[in-house]
């Protein structure tokens, strides 16, 4: 007896590497199909920043169950960047008699600084760990397929099963790939899927520019900092320095808004997002000013971009007309915290037919869809009685 067709996904960055690895802790061995690499964008070059307890209405859950997931897969995988770290809200400007000192790197220019979240911080450097879930998971028998997903095929059903359309193959550089399931995780490209899908997928790239120093000398104390507006480089800085020496900057300014359309037209293709060089050197000098120790030049200058549905929740769920066909992309800021609890649900979806450990009402992918609006009043069943409005 033939076996059945495999779960095929699109994109190796964290989102599709965390549901290849839950799913093959489930005994699927799914195909992952990469244009670029693994960890090509935001997977492996973003700040790795956690945070357990700074979620709101919907997003509660996602910080919650995905922070205990993180420090679970830190043990289970030995992910060496994983560790805790408190975090302080920090003034720039000029040093005073009344500026409070934590952080012992912060010895240039500071107003102030003080705790803003003592114990419900941590963080992982992305690329180690979407490095890892992706090593994991073909370790037990998924593939990872270099490639371009150019689209899907469907079948219209039978009556007896249900009549509407069913994915049965995905297109990757014009062969079609069988299929018994499909599951978009391309980020900001994922805004291509709603010609794919026949249904919108609003989504926004935010292309910002980041930099990192190195510290070879000694370790980097551990303090995460979110820095007030910097009126004099025009920055926001988050700052994050890992247990590797190197430290993180991002929030320097100048993101660049990338519309559907242009994604949709082949703009900033994965793995070809470049940093604007005006933003470097603006980060660069604030940075600089707040720490005599770690500032200088930096050694590693990038860009990637975020994946922001209008919104800012994530796509997470089944396509409502296309049975087998699923989308989980859009997790905005926060993709890198909540990348294990979407592939742990997705993979619960998939197998299950509902996620278990999380709630994904609220993420549905085709909520942005127009939606038929009929007759008020009574009904009997399904037909209208009486007068309507």
């Amino acid at each position: 007896m033939a076996s059945a067709p495999p779960i095929v996904i699109a994109g190796a960055g964290l989102h599709g590497s965390a549901l290849a690895y839950y799913l093959t802790r489930r005994g699927i061995k799914p195909i992952v199909v990469e244009q670029h690499s693994v960890a090509a964008a935001a997977s492996g070059k973003g700040g790795g920043f956690l945070a357990r307890d700074w979620g709101s209405g919907p997003t509660t859950q996602l910080h919650k169950v995905s922070f205990a997931l993180h420090e679970e897969l830190a043990q289970t995988l030995g992910i060496a960047s994983y560790r805790k770290i408190p975090v302080l809200r920090v003034s720039p400007g000029k040093r005073t008699k009344r500026t409070t000192d934590i952080c012992p790197w912060l010895d240039g220019e500071i107003a102030d600084s003080s705790y803003m979240d003592k114990d419900g911080g941590a963080q992982v450097a992305p690329l180690e760990l979407c490095t890892k879930l992706m090593e994991a998971a073909v370790a037990a028998g998924a593939e990872l397929r270099i490639g371009k997903v150019e689209g899907i095929v469907t079948e219209t059903e039978t009556e007896a099963e249900g009549g509407g359309e069913r994915v049965t193959a995905v297109r990757v550089d014009g062969e079609a790939v069988a299929c018994s399931q499909f599951v978009c995780t391309m980020g900001p490209w994922a805004a291509l899927a709603q010609d794919w899908f026949d249904m919108p997928v609003p989504m926004t790239g935010i292309k910002s520019t980041s930099i990192v120093f190195k510290d070879d000398a000694a370790e980097v104390e551990p303090f995460a900092l979110f820095c007030g507006e910097d009126d004099r480089f025009g920055t926001h800085l988050e700052v994050y320095p890992r247990n590797s020496g190197e430290v993180y900057l991002c929030g320097i300014g100048g993101s660049e808004y990338v519309t559907a359309e242009q994604l949709r037209a082949g703009k900033f293709p994965p793995g070809q997002v470049e940093a604007d060089p005006a933003r470097v050197k603006a980060a660069t000098a604030s940075f600089s000013a707040m720490s005599k120790r770690l500032g200088g030049e930096p050694s590693t200058v990038q860009a990637c971009m975020r994946p922001c549905p209008p919104d800012a929740l994530p796509y997470m769920g089944a396509i409502p007309h296309v049975r087998g066909a699923y989308m989980s992309a859009g997790h905005n800021c926060w993709g890198i915290l909540w990348a294990p609890v979407s592939g742990k649900a997705m993979s619960e979806l998939l197998l299950d037919g509902k996620a278990s450990c999380v709630d994904l009402k609220a993420f549905d992918p085709a909520r942005f869809a127009p939606r038929e609006s009929g007759p008020r009043g009574r009904k009997q069943g399904q037909t209208p009685v009486g007068e309507q409005w």
